[in-house]
């Protein structure tokens, strides 16, 4: 899955001539591995109230997302194609209710850190309300310092 993501990514943004292709090549693999082995979620309900949420913080990277949401069936390779294209489903950075599978708009780094941190105090006030065993999924977030590092967590809260 991580060499699908990178040829992918790398050909899209080639394509389109722009966008940032660090973070799909250096997330590749544990992207890979978060979706194969942690997230929990539905292709036939993206709207699944208990799916796990990841928001990438550094959107710029939102190639690592589009190839892995055209792996799983989300999209379509004629939007892989269309990426950073005006009204495509994958615009340079990803957006919320434009694209299924994309949990948070981000743009501005460190934007979806604060988005993913009130997402989880929201799970847990669910969980609290209605039980633990309705509503029990975690948010999980990619986030760069923009220069040389990234990280993917899980908020527990």
């Amino acid at each position: 899955m991580a060499s699908a993501i990178r040829l992918l990514s790398i050909d899209a943004i080639q394509n389109a001539a722009s966008g940032h292709p660090g973070m799909p090549l250096g997330m590749a693999d544990v992207a890979a591995v978060l979706f194969s082995k942690f997230l929990r979620f539905s292709v036939q309900n993206p709207n699944w109230i208990n799916r796990d949420r990841l928001v990438m913080s550094n959107g710029h990277g939102s190639m690592l997302i589009y190839s892995i949401l055209h792996l799983l069936g989300y999209i379509s390779v004629d939007d892989i194609k269309k990426f950073r294209q005006l009204h495509s489903i994958t615009p340079g950075h990803p957006e919320y209710g434009c694209t299924p599978g994309i949990e948070a708009t981000t743009g501005p780094l460190g934007q979806g850190l604060g988005c993913a941190v009130g997402m989880a105090i929201a799970e847990r006030m669910l969980a609290q309300r209605f039980g633990g065993d309705l509503i029990d999924h975690y948010t999980y977030v990619m986030a760069g310092d923009s220069r040389c590092c990234v990280v993917c967590f899980f908020l527990v809260i």
